[in-house]
């Protein structure tokens, strides 16, 4: 199966990309909704999790992401202690499902694709960019908050310049009809990969 690996920064419309890839009939795996899931349902998981950040992880709801956060939040060395329990774990649950699947090729949708080398589960990757003051006008209207916040999130992120250096493709979201059609372009061209 044919993989092709989407990212793009806070704000840059790549969830809006899968959608429309989504719309040609290709299944799209959300790798952060799908991490999230796992750590609240996998019991290997979160046997790992408790082992290594306390049974705190876990509350009569579930997975405490608060206390996880305030975990791991400004402390490079368990953030990483974090991913290094997690991203396995998503990298396997991503090949199952891979396996499962039927259609030309699959899409994962990573916001870290490169960071944490969800990067080398795929045949080729597309950055969706946008312009920095539109990443933030559409980040502010639709999460509810100020605008320093989103940029102090956006400096832990990739830039534009590091992402269209990284990727096999890039493609510019400005308007819907531009997107539409680039998605279509790009439909046809994985389609044809695919198929090699």
């Amino acid at each position: 199966m044919y993989k092709v690996g989407i990212t793009g920064g806070i704000g840059s419309g790549k969830s809006t990309v899968c959608r429309l890839f989504e719309q040609n009939g290709i299944a799209v795996y959300d790798s952060d909704a799908r991490a999230k899931a796992l750590m609240a349902e996998d019991a290997k998981l979160r046997e790992q999790l408790v082992e290594a950040f306390g049974a705190e992880c876990y509350n009569e709801q579930g997975l405490d992401r608060a206390y996880l956060a305030g975990r791991v939040f400004g402390d490079e060395a368990e953030l990483q202690r974090l991913n290094g329990i997690v991203h396995p774990a998503v990298k396997a649950d991503f090949r199952r499902w891979t396996d499962a699947q039927r259609g030309a090729y699959v899409v994962l949708e990573s916001a870290i694709l490169f960071e944490s080398g969800f990067d080398a589960q795929v045949d080729t990757t597309l950055a969706v960019m946008a312009p920095m003051e539109e990443r933030l006008r559409r980040t502010v209207e639709r999460d509810g908050v100020d605008r320093e916040a989103v940029r102090r999130r956006m400096e832990h992120q990739l830039s534009d310049d590091e992402l269209h250096a990284r990727a096999a493709r890039t493609i510019v979201n400005l308007r819907m009809d531009y997107l539409e059609s680039d998605v279509e372009q790009l439909h046809k061209i994985y389609c044809y990969e695919a198929s090699l």
